[in-house]
């Protein structure tokens, strides 16, 4: 496979870099040794964990033996776009009726683009389906993941052995530290590995004893990871901004070189207008936050030559004056590019944030539904009862905390500025450090996003535990001996096993056949219309034309799918054809588990938000607002299965199961003019 060569090309590179700022005025055979068996073993590692999950992948599915199109139903839209020519994907007009979409502009999608090109060039059609070439790629993807975490702890603490406990702990963690053995396609699976190189690049830039040969190279590393994880995922800005924060706080601390600061935001901006050119000049990206603020950051800096003189309370006055003029200009650039480019495509995701940390109550229909998702509510306290099970959140809770106080003692000193300094932190510590802060904050704050911290923390609990700096420290704070660490990582080794011997298989036999019934019984132009997840499972088993799609990042889709799922809402049977009849749906899929939903608690049904952004009344016992009112019809999505005028007039149902049932759109006569 491709990637695992990548990825062992990346890490010779990486330890070739190692070796060199380990022993910078040559090599001795020990070293020479040290490095090769930390190399074997962290390549074994990564290969290990892809296994791993594969064999998971197999025994939960039973995958190899379901059925091509069960197969297909497993993945979301994006896979079938594997097999579609460059051309229709530019000038796409079957997934979204009446509507011709450039994908490549909407959709992260390159990277099954490259898998597409690079299976016909290997020519290995004959002996591995598409399906089983798609799925390997991404599992291999996880031995770049666990070879980028153990590079990091290995660069912070000088010792592989590091490395080779924080790839331990992030396959013990599975739970928490990835969802591809069950969620192959998502975005994030193809992302946030290469997310992990770059951390673990950047790590290495940050090294002080690193040549500027080294530092270059190191750099490239950095664009190259950055560049690959910005265009495999939508919410790439997001995360860089984070990553931009850091950067400028640990500026704003005197923990980096003016060099360092310049050359890690270039590479962000030059990766971000990388995929901006290749998703054809996609407006999203120019009206990124991250884009505003590091052009801000880098003005304001340019100018302030003298930010770092003067005492104590001048420099803290000269900081506060810098990141209030920073961010001023940020949000004024941002505000003027979103306007020139009348960019609304993003604003759902600054509604959910406003109405998540409560700074105004919404009854914005797309807000709210990210809000009743579980995965964007607060990490669950069960996290860190698993965390804790296998001897991670302990050690990582000691390190931060005491790193954490040398970072403010650091930065004190830093700031007055003193000759002769009691404490010091290392440039690429202090990032790491920052880091596992700002990504765990991000977590806390939607569980989503635990994915992005739990990595990390493994390597930067690793880092606690075999480095130098924080070891004899770590060892007072926590009381405990090598004993009790095996004695707790033994039950989480056995879990493992059970795991891999667990035996399951994939069954759902209501979604398949209406799969089979819409392939066999419906035009292949025909039009769908139906709720997001499931169109998209239509899409990929029958090619058929959608109203609409999971990909939310479009302002004029989301507002396309609000319009359709008014299914569910409390309208009138002609006020929901003449929606549908606009869309051009030929057909609706109407799923009993949406009508008559009980996930949710009352208020984050779908009905409900439907309900609220419609004015209307909720269902059910329970406090209305007093500005709701009665609707004046039934709910469609009940009321069309009485089969009584005027929704027989309308529509016919022409398939039922007990989860599904699938209404034609009757053609309206056109009246004659007298």
């Amino acid at each position: 496979m491709p990637l695992p060569c990548l990825s062992c090309l990346l890490f010779y590179i990486m330890v070739r870099v190692i070796l060199l700022s380990f022993s910078p005025g040559g090599f001795s055979w020990w070293t020479i040794l040290c490095v090769m068996t930390g190399s074997i073993v962290g390549v074994s590692l990564g290969l290990l964990c892809c296994i791993y999950v594969s064999t998971l992948h197999e025994n939960d599915l039973w995958f190899s033996n379901i059925k091509v199109k069960s197969r297909a139903f497993l993945c979301s839209v994006v896979c079938v776009l594997v097999f579609t020519g460059l051309y229709e994907l530019i000038h796409d007009n079957t997934t979204e009726s009446k509507r011709t979409i450039n994908i490549l502009q909407r959709m992260n999608i390159y990277q099954e683009v490259f898998l597409s090109i690079l299976y016909r060039i290997l020519h290995i059609q004959t002996y591995l389906e598409p399906i089983y070439f798609y799925i390997y790629t991404v599992f291999a993807l996880q031995t770049v993941y666990v070879i980028s975490l153990f590079i990091t702890s290995w660069l912070l603490s000088d010792s592989w052995l590091a490395g080779a406990l924080s790839g331990v702990w992030y396959i013990l963690n599975r739970v928490d530290t990835t969802r591809v053995e069950f969620t192959i396609s998502l975005r994030e699976n193809w992302s946030i590995p290469f997310f992990a190189l770059q951390v673990a690049a950047i790590t290495c830039y940050l090294r002080p004893q690193l040549k500027p040969i080294h530092q270059r190279v190191v750099l490239w590393l950095v664009f190259v990871s950055t560049f690959c994880f910005c265009l495999t995922w939508q919410f790439n800005q997001f995360v860089l901004l984070v990553q931009a924060l850091i950067i400028f706080t640990l500026d704003c601390l005197d923990f980096f070189t003016a060099e360092q600061v310049v050359s890690l935001y270039l590479m962000q901006v030059l990766s971000l207008l990388l995929v901006w050119l290749l998703q054809f000049c996609n407006s999203m990206i120019l009206g990124s936050l991250v884009l505003s603020f590091i052009v801000s950051a880098l003005f304001i800096k340019h100018f302030q030559t003298g930010l770092k003189t003067g005492g104590f309370v001048i420099r803290i006055g000269k900081l506060a004056l810098h990141t209030l003029l920073v961010l001023t200009l940020t949000f004024t650039i941002n505000y003027s590019a979103k306007k020139i480019l009348q960019l609304k495509s993003d604003e759902h995701i600054f509604k959910f944030i406003k109405a998540k940390f409560g700074l105004g109550a919404t009854r914005d229909f797309d807000a709210s539904l990210y809000l009743c998702e579980e995965a964007f509510g607060l990490l669950p306290l069960d996290t860190f009862e698993r965390l804790a099970g296998t001897v991670l959140l302990y050690p990582y809770l000691c390190t931060l905390s005491v790193l954490f106080i040398l970072l403010l003692l650091v930065a004190l000193s830093n700031l007055r500025e003193r000759e002769d300094r009691t404490f010091r932190m290392r440039p690429d510590v202090a990032y790491n450090l920052l880091h596992t802060v700002f990504f765990g904050l991000l977590a806390f704050s939607t569980m989503r996003m635990k994915y992005l911290w739990t990595g990390h923390m493994c390597a930067f609990a690793a880092f606690g535990v075999c480095g130098k700096e924080v070891w004899s420290l770590y060892l007072r704070v926590l009381h405990c001996n090598t004993r009790t660490m095996l004695s707790h990582t033994l039950p989480p080794s056995q879990s493992l096993m059970e795991e891999i011997s667990e035996l399951r298989e994939f069954y759902d036999p209501d979604t398949m056949e209406l799969m089979e019934w819409i392939r066999l019984k419906t035009p292949k132009r025909a039009v769908f219309a139906g709720s997001m997840q499931l169109l998209a499972g239509i899409k990929l088993c029958t090619g058929r034309v959608l109203t609409n799609h999971p990909h939310y990042e479009d302002q004029a889709l989301r507002e396309r799918t609000r319009q359709v799922y008014q299914i569910y809402a409390r309208q009138s049977a002609e006020e929901v054809h003449k929606v549908l009849g606009s869309v051009g749906a030929d057909y609706i899929v109407l799923e009993d588990s949406i009508c008559y939903e009980r996930r949710h608690s009352r208020g984050c049904r779908l009905r409900d938000l439907l309900d609220l952004a419609n004015g209307h009344i909720m269902d059910g016992p329970g406090e209305n607002e007093p500005d709701l009112i009665s609707a004046s019809h039934p709910r469609f999505c009940e009321a069309i299965k009485t089969d009584m005028p005027p929704y027989s007039t309308l529509f016919t149902r022409v398939f039922k199961s007990k989860t599904f049932h699938v209404y034609k759109l009757k053609k309206l006569k056109k009246k004659k003019l007298s």
